[in-house]
């Protein structure tokens, strides 16, 4: 877009903007955000940026902990949640050395690292992004935990006794909401698909996306949770997007279709070929698969993404593709009848993701097996329009990971890919495992509430 100083002062006129708004994303991918009066928005503002202590963000430190962030101009809008005229911006974080160096770490700088890493291996020269939000909306919910208690009730807002997908009003009780929602999505310049209810029975929607670059598509992950999580408030409601927050209820997922293009054609469609898929998009599979137990480390990174990564459900545990079998972790849409959108879609990924480290990592998988010419045929991967649980496929079939755990230890051993062009520098890699772990460690030592009625009486 290429907004400059002087379009932004005029959009502050306009809009009567009193105040200036800048977002971070911290490691996990949650947005932080410091406010200050319009008068503020100066050119040097855009020179120095504003001071923070980047150290509260999670990032494992870079020489000091004192670091700047920098508006993206192009990310202006006005946000619809606060009530004093706000011009919000998601920021760029920078060093403070005199250059204002960007920090290596930055999730949004990953996500432009990835992208110029895709213009240099001259594989292609744009790459378009297609995610589906799955989540749970309720109309309560409590949740503890202390030394001596652990407890979270859920109270969905709707119960079907019948296959909940595509489900109609009046019984799809939050199709008001979700049309809301997305007009306020597309009001943000975020092109909505379309919205539906999904298979889960106590109140499971879905919200599709367009496609767009991959680090406006990261982007617009924080901004479609921003919005939902804001909108749910105002109507008393709980929205989350927990892998799998309910037992014996459909998972939660955040399936990624994605293609590339050079110089406006579609690098993955070639006619009459299996699902029209060309060697090039081949090869993107292949990369995606081989790589597919340590991309799980980004993009599955919660303890829950594991209870989702069953058999059954749908859950996409295989790593294998094909056009039609909603288990295997690629799947090609065999209804796309439009060359220019041919397409992939990745199904393993959630929405606890940092979606800048998911969606840059699913890149560089998807890069190194174009570079590297990995045929997923030769690798075993498929194609599969089968069952992957017969007997028959029993000993052909590989899984992802079964745990976080697996999905860490995964990461430590392949990794490389990653580091291409520096995109994923090796301390923010060596970092997130430590958080992770930390994680897994909390978790795996708390009592579960389901352990008493296991094991109190025994």
């Amino acid at each position: 877009m290429g907004r400059t100083f002087e379009s932004i002062l005029n959009l502050i006129k306009e809009q009567r903007v009193e105040m200036i708004d800048l977002k971070s994303m911290d490691l996990r991918g949650r947005p932080h955000h410091v406010t200050l009066p319009v008068k503020h928005f100066t050119p040097n503002m855009l020179k120095e940026g504003i001071g923070f202590d980047g150290s509260s963000f999670g990032y494992s430190k870079v020489e000091s902990s004192d670091m700047v962030q920098i508006p993206d101009l192009d990310t202006a809008f006005i946000d619809p949640f606060r009530e004093i005229p706000t011009l919000s911006f998601f920021s760029r974080i920078h060093l403070t050395d005199s250059q204002r160096s960007r920090f290596p770490q930055d999730p949004r700088w990953i996500a432009e690292k990835a992208e110029h890493t895709l213009i240099e291996c001259g594989v292609a020269d744009c790459s378009y992004w297609g995610p589906e939000y799955e989540f749970y909306i309720f109309s309560k919910v409590e949740y503890d935990t202390r030394v001596s208690a652990s407890f979270y009730h859920i109270y969905p807002g709707e119960e079907f006794h019948h296959n909940a997908y595509h489900a109609c009003n009046p019984q799809d009780i939050y199709d008001d909401f979700r049309d809301l929602a997305s007009r306020m999505l597309m009001q943000l310049g975020i092109n909505v698909k379309y919205h539906h209810h999904e298979v889960g029975e106590r109140g499971q929607q879905e919200i599709e996306m367009m496609f767009d670059s991959l680090l406006r598509s990261a982007d617009q992950a924080i901004m479609t949770k921003y919005v939902l999580f804001n909108l749910a408030h105002q109507h008393n409601l709980r929205v989350t997007f927990m892998p799998k927050p309910m037992f014996r209820q459909a998972g939660s997922g955040w399936h990624v279709h994605q293609f590339l293009t050079k110089q406006g054609q579609n690098v993955f469609y070639e006619k009459d070929r299996y699902a029209n898929m060309s060697e090039t998009g081949l090869f993107y599979i292949g990369g995606l698969l081989r790589h597919a137990r340590a991309l799980c480390a980004l993009t599955n990174p919660s303890t829950n993404s594991y209870k989702r990564l069953v058999p059954g459900f749908e859950a996409p545990v295989a790593i294998t593709y094909g056009k039609a079998n909603r288990s295997s972790a690629v799947r090609i849409p065999s209804y796309v009848s439009d060359p220019q959108m041919v397409r992939l879609e990745y199904r393993p990924p959630d929405a606890t993701a940092n979606p800048y480290f998911a969606l840059s990592a699913m890149l560089m998988a998807g890069i190194d097996g174009i570079v590297n010419r990995i045929d997923p045929r030769q690798e075993g991967y498929g194609p599969f329009d089968t069952n992957i649980f017969s007997e028959a496929m029993k000993d052909k079939v590989r899984f992802l990971p079964r745990n976080l755990d697996d999905a860490m230890e995964a990461l430590e051993q392949d990794h490389e890919f990653l580091l291409r062009g520096d995109v994923f520098p090796q301390d923010l890699l060596q970092r997130w495992i430590q958080l992770k772990r930390d994680e897994i460690m909390e978790i795996a030592t708390m009592p579960n509430p389901f352990e008493y009625k296991l094991y109190f009486d025994i």
